[in-house]
């Protein structure tokens, strides 16, 4: 006997969680919120998931109330008797506390996937995490999708000449590689030194982006100074064009304020963080196919290799 599929979705990722499901070709499940006059709140699975496989959609950026959800949600689904939970995270959360990089911190990546594991959840499905070794912080299966292949249709409909690929950092010039690989481009970095977080003191370019149409590539942004100073400098350096693609949109504090004065040209990021506002220089892909794709895949025990280009 074939055990049915259910969606769930947390209150902030409840438009994606819906195009997710039609994708998927079912009704998002029914979940009722109670809450407290104090702030606390208590989800509860309004239908039968005692013994289907279910699949929760909820991206834990902050704040820390969405992950709660997450973990509540899982705990739920888990006394309620549902034969496989699968946390679906699009942006896994406070990922960027992925090692001690100074003494007396928290490796919070590692909390969080014990938490989640804690809660119930027999298998991770995510989006271009900040570091590939957060995978090896679970002893659950997680299948971590690549935005590639949301981002590289949409780079080629655009028929840019003399394209550059460009990373805003060091540290993510292997990623920058693989786009470049694939599009048989050019690739420059970005050397930045910060004076604190999304503090940066100085900038400098590695590689030549003279005569170029450039698209910066990161996994994430958040208060767009990195992105803004990088394509201001490209310019500068006689780029033709500068645009970026960023898998998740924080866009705090100033965020869009920097990226209307700046020099970018555009913005393109996904849905995995529903959008704050509408901005005419950031254009939103949705990742609702690519996710539902895979859980169908997941739940017909069929092979995704196909969704990791990179």
């Amino acid at each position: 006997m074939e055990t049915p599929a259910k969606i769930f979705a947390c209150t902030q990722s409840t438009v994606l969680g819906k195009a997710i499901a039609d994708h998927f070709g079912i009704e998002v499940g029914k979940v009722n919120f109670s809450r407290y006059s104090d702030g606390e709140f208590q989800p509860s699975f309004e239908e039968s998931v005692r013994g289907v496989r279910i699949f929760i959609v909820g991206s834990t950026h902050p704040s820390s109330e969405n992950l709660m959800e997450m973990l509540l949600m899982l705990d739920a689904a888990k006394r309620a008797s549902a034969r496989h939970i699968t946390a679906v995270m699009p942006y896994f959360g406070w990922a960027r506390q992925d090692r001690k990089d100074k003494p007396r911190v928290p490796i919070g990546a590692k909390l969080i996937a014990k938490l989640l594991e804690t809660a119930g959840a027999t298998r991770i499905i995510t989006m271009d995490l900040h570091a590939d070794q957060i995978q090896g912080f679970f002893e659950k299966p997680v299948d971590h999708l690549f935005a590639s292949t949301i981002f590289l249709p949409y780079i080629n409909s655009l028929n840019l000449s003399d394209l550059t690929i460009a990373s805003p950092d060091m540290g993510g010039s292997k990623r920058a590689y693989a786009y470049s690989k694939y599009l048989s481009s050019d690739v420059v970095i970005c050397y930045k030194q910060r004076e604190k977080a999304n503090v940066i003191s100085h900038m400098e370019l590695i590689g030549n982006v003279e005569g170029k149409n450039v698209i910066l590539v990161d996994d994430m942004v958040d208060t767009a100074g990195t992105l803004t100073k990088a394509a201001d400098l490209m310019k500068e350096r006689g780029a033709i064009s500068v645009r970026a693609i960023c898998t998740h949109a924080l866009l705090s504090g100033n965020a869009y304020e920097k990226i209307e004065k700046s020099q970018l040209e555009e913005l393109i990021v996904t849905d995995s963080i529903p959008p704050k506002v509408s901005h005419p220089k950031v254009k939103v892909l949705s990742c609702a196919p690519l996710f539902a794709e895979v859980m169908k895949k997941v739940h017909y025990n069929q092979s995704i290799s196909s969704k990791f280009i990179m």
